[in-house]
């Protein structure tokens, strides 16, 4: 927000809602206001009606005049300095581009025209320039804040502002309904089905012409290329090019679209649009080993032709839909495990998690940019600072991690499951009652001297009732290792748990250690004791956790414990301080160990903790309990745990604030779960359930009234088939992204593709069907002085392959691809584990190598030695178009590396099998197999010539680096 100060503006300015202009107030009155406000300026003491209490001050003999003299001329009329009017009462509530407003009433020390106007910062102080304003005047600001800051018309400014919001619309095309066009009706033999005619029809306003139909062996090796990321083999080509049927292209398409091999291309595609990759990225880049459950859904969902709505929710949900693996999506992207000590640095990296997250789903699957709208209302699209947070809002409970991927269990599993958890329940209570015993008996004997030392079973703080919002336990150092936590409990006098996270209670911390399922900051308050719930920090001996409760409350009493199943008694704290927060702001000591028995690590007088303090009955009696508490739990996590994968952890969160300028520690008000105003209410509370708020969310992405949903994933789809999209901004269909190159051929497909049931196979097959895709690739000198891209379509667009296509076509052609799919990822880097992880490119190759690349283990900053230069992302960004570059390194890579010359000898050996030692007739095989046609004359006399004077491995490789084998005709 800025407030400049300059002379009063005495240009009239025309009415705005809300409240009348300054300048339409009769001269009389205005001059008379001003003269008032300069006088109370130059005395330095208040106006008259304003001396007495702050109830006198008045909006139109004091602030008003205030205003008028310092703010308008910069802050008035349509053109006012960053959006901001102070010139009317709309302006004044509305606040400026931020959507910050002016003041906060009854809160003048959190208001920004106070601070602004108080600010010693050249970049943030008002007037900008020229004298302060006196002492007085900030004063009489300050008082009329603080009573409240009434303004006339106030109420029916307010509801004019809301009603504005609510009422948010935009031209812009992308938002507008998909209405199916009427296709064009032109009669011409060259179309085959509806996709043509809209592109003859732009064709002809250009005075174009389409292409003659590229010849079938073209045509085959296109197909395959595209859809499956590797070349038909020969028999596939011969059966193709010799088929008489009048239906052998529709029969090939369909066979292609039938293969695993389309799903493992396509998912390819996908992973690049949504950030996927197999380790953290930043500074330490540890590698998530489990996370390729996500990737093998993908790969799943396209080779089953999964309708998109239901991918999407999946997604977004799955963990509610029975799909635990989609929900990758959302913590695919980097995440820093390394955590500042500095709470505020954490707080701003937990806010760059939550912008990951809302921004790949806005570009994913609405195209739209929603981070533009982090720190203020997009400057283009139709999204306001408030949407980017309600967004937020609804992936607010998700982190990154872990979590079992659970098995779908039989009747007879479920009915025990429900008789274990009521078991594991009641043995819980049963235990909580020897504790108390426990602490009862230790405080009798404790009589006034030093508490007894920290235990790793159960540590009970107790102090006089205090009021709190927030508790911080901070660890200094402990018996060995990262400190742990199974629980932090917050106790108030009934004996209620305030911390427990289904109460609201949001926890943050330092830092967590990463890569295990039973080690999360959400098991600290999760209500389930034990070593396989809890949390572990990311700095031996250090760290801190921090519980803030939904609102005020009255504690007396804090637990914690290591591991109250009793299985572990390493990483417990030894030194620690336990503070809350004051109403000044300000942390106050609540708990230490300074008045403990120093802790003795080689002690062995109380093993058992807590159950030291019982009698020898009772503490046999509690064992026994705690006997069948871990037996039950192990049993409920056999019957309805699974594998760990990095699928993301799940908690219900907090209140989600609007963040003045996206700064975690500058709180506006508090949001609700939900999408675009501009497009409609999600209808959510402000406590809705957690899971509920990603279901909701997902299934209003996935509506079939959605304007982009469809328009993004039928673009995207005819982007990877052309080479460019209609728009060709893939993940931006906003007002900053491309037009459309037609228009009504987009929505036309959009339509069709809800109307199939969100079948991605069906509008692929449309398009493979088309004359458009079926034309020859060659140039034409006409046509290109038109339009040299072809983005009209008067031919095929030839494209170089990506890294992936490139690699995997070479193993086909070779011999060597291992058709080995799905489960852990292959290493094309040799892993050194430190504290930071060091990846270093593999120079030699096994058969455990040669697997498909969208297999291969995905390291964040680093990528492939040979296939990283052809523009191969590491997935540390969204990726939506990936550039074609041409590089000297391309050409070495190719020729040189030793993976290539490995290829070449491989290649070698199969000509030499299945063609003889015969030069000619090993070209006739190569020829075959690397472009689906056999030599012409010339390039079987120079391959032959090469072979004898080079050797049969320099031909191979020489085929390697050809243009007709890395490219798509």
């Amino acid at each position: 927000m800025s407030l400049p100060c300059s002379p009063l503006n005495l240009t009239r300015q025309p009415p705005a809602a809300g409240g009348e202009s300054i300048a339409q107030k009769p001269w009389s009155v205005a001059v008379r206001q001003v003269a008032l406000g300069l006088a109370l300026l130059a005395s330095g003491t208040t106006a008259v009606g304003a001396a007495g209490p702050a109830a006198d001050v008045s909006y139109e003999q004091d602030i008003r005049p205030l205003l008028e003299t310092h703010c308008v001329e910069c802050h008035s009329g349509d053109d006012a300095k960053h959006d901001l009017r102070l010139d009317t009462v709309t302006g004044l509530l509305k606040g400026g581009e931020s959507g910050d407003p002016v003041f906060i009433p009854k809160d003048p020390a959190s208001s920004q025209i106070i601070s602004r106007v108080t600010s010693s910062d050249p970049h943030l102080q008002m007037p900008p320039k020229g004298e302060r304003l006196p002492a007085a005047a900030v004063d009489l600001l300050k008082r009329w804040i603080s009573n409240g800051a009434m303004l006339p018309g106030e109420a029916a400014a307010r509801a004019a502002l809301a009603a504005q919001e609510e009422k948010i619309t935009t031209d812009h095309w992308s938002f507008q309904p998909v209405k199916r066009p009427p296709e064009p009706v032109i009669n011409d033999p060259w179309i085959r089905g509806s996709i043509d005619g809209f592109v003859l029809k732009s064709l002809q306003e250009k005075a174009l012409t389409p292409s003659a139909a590229a010849d079938r062996r073209t045509l085959i090796r296109r197909l395959f290329l595209l859809m499956h990321g590797m070349p038909p083999t020969p028999e596939e080509v011969e059966s193709f090019v010799t088929d008489p049927h009048p239906d052998a292209w529709s029969q090939r398409v369909d066979q292609v679209l039938a293969s695993p091999h389309y799903g493992e291309r396509w998912a390819r595609h996908w992973l690049d649009v949504v950030r996927y990759a197999d380790s953290n990225g930043y500074e330490t880049n540890r590698e998530r080993k489990t996370a390729w459950p996500y990737r093998d859904y993908v790969i799943d969902a396209f080779n089953k032709d999964k309708p998109y709505d239901q991918f999407i929710r999946e997604q977004l949900a799955g963990d509610a839909l029975g799909e635990d693996a989609a929900t990758g999506f959302l913590v695919a992207g980097p995440h820093d495990i390394v955590k500042s000590p500095d709470i505020n640095l954490s707080l701003m990296q937990r806010e760059d998690e939550l912008a990951d997250m809302v921004n790949t789903t806005g570009t994913a699957f609405m195209g739209l940019t929603m981070g533009c709208a982090r720190c203020h209302n997009h400057k283009f699209d139709p999204i306001l600072q408030k949407d980017y947070y309600s967004m937020q809002a609804v992936f607010a409970g998700v982190t990154h991690g872990e979590r079992p991927l659970r098995k779908t269990p039989d009747a007879s599993a479920t009915a025990e499951l429900a008789g274990l958890e009521a078991t594991a329940s009641g043995l819980e209570r049963e235990l909580s009652v020897h504790r108390q015993h426990a602490e009862r008996a230790r405080e009798a004997a404790a009589g006034g001297k030093l508490r007894p030392p920290v235990n790793a079973l159960l540590n009970v703080e107790e102090f006089a009732p205090v009021e709190t919002t927030a508790v911080r336990f901070t660890i200094l150092a402990t018996n060995s290792a990262e400190p742990c936590l199974d629980e932090l409990e917050i106790m108030d006098d009934a004996g209620r748990n305030l911390a427990l996270a289904g109460s609201g209670a949001v926890v943050t911390t330092s830092g967590s250690l990463g890569g295990n399922a039973f080690h999360r900051l959400e098991h600290v308050n999760d209500g389930q004791p034990g070593n396989g719930r809890s949390w572990i920090a990311d700095t031996p001996g250090q760290g801190w956790v921090q519980v803030d409760l939904p609102a005020k409350s009255k504690m007396q009493r804090i637990v914690w414990s290591r591991d109250r199943e009793g299985k572990y008694k390493d990483r417990l704290a030894t030194d620690y301080r336990i503070e809350t927060t004051a109403a000044t702001g300000e942390w106050i000591l609540l708990a230490s160990s300074r008045d403990r028995v120093k802790f003795d690590p080689d002690s062995t007088a109380d093993p058992d903790g807590w159950l030291g303090d019982l009698t020898e009955e009772e503490a046999t009696t509690a064992r026994r309990v705690q006997t069948g508490l871990a037996a039950a739990r192990q049993r409920i996590t056999q019957l309805s745990g699974g594998t760990p994968a990095w699928l993301g952890v799940f908690s219900q969160p907090g209140k989600t604030h609007r963040l003045y300028r996206g700064d975690p520690l500058q709180k506006r008000e508090v949001v609700a779960p939900g999408g675009l105003t501009v497009l409609g209410s999600l209808g959510l509370s402000k406590d809705e359930p957690e899971q509920r708020r990603r279901l909701r969310l997902a299934e209003w992405i996935a509506q079939p009234g959605h304007p982009l949903t469809a328009r993004v994933m039928v673009n995207r789809l005819w982007h990877y088939i052309f080479g460019h999209g209609l728009a060709d901004t893939p993940s931006d269909l906003g007002v900053n992204g491309a037009r459309p190159s037609h228009p009504e051929l987009l929505d036309w497909l959009a339509d069709e593709f809800v109307r199939s049931g969100w079948s991605v196979k069906h509008l692929q097959r449309l398009i493979l069907l088309s004359a458009t895709f079926q034309q020859s690739s060659l140039p034409r000198a006409e046509a290109q002085t038109v339009d040299s891209e072809a983005r009209l379509l008067w031919r095929f667009p030839p494209r170089r392959l990506e890294a992936e296509a490139i690699r995997d076509s070479m193993l086909a052609v070779s011999g060597a691809l291992n058709p080995a799919a799905g489960g852990p990822g292959f290493y094309l880097m040799e892993v050194e584990e430190e504290n930071v992880m060091h990846y270093h490119v593999k120079e030699k190759f096994t058969a455990a190598e040669f697997r498909r690349m969208v297999y291969q283990t995905r390291i964040r900053q680093t990528t492939d030695g040979v296939f990283g230069s052809f523009d191969c992302p590491d997935g540390s960004q969204v990726m939506p178009r990936r550039s074609r570059s041409n590089t000297a390194l391309q050409a070495l890579n190719l020729f040189n590396s030793p993976f290539v010359l490995q290829q070449a000898g491989l290649l070698a050996d199969r000509l030499q099998a299945e063609a003889g030692t015969t030069p000619e007739q090993q070209v006739e095989t190569a020829f075959s197999l690397f472009y689906g046609r056999p030599p012409d004359d010339f390039e079987r006399r120079q391959s032959a010539a090469l072979i004898q004077a080079e050797g049969l491995p320099a031909f191979c490789r020489a085929l390697y680096n050809t243009s007709e084998f890395l490219f798509v005709f």
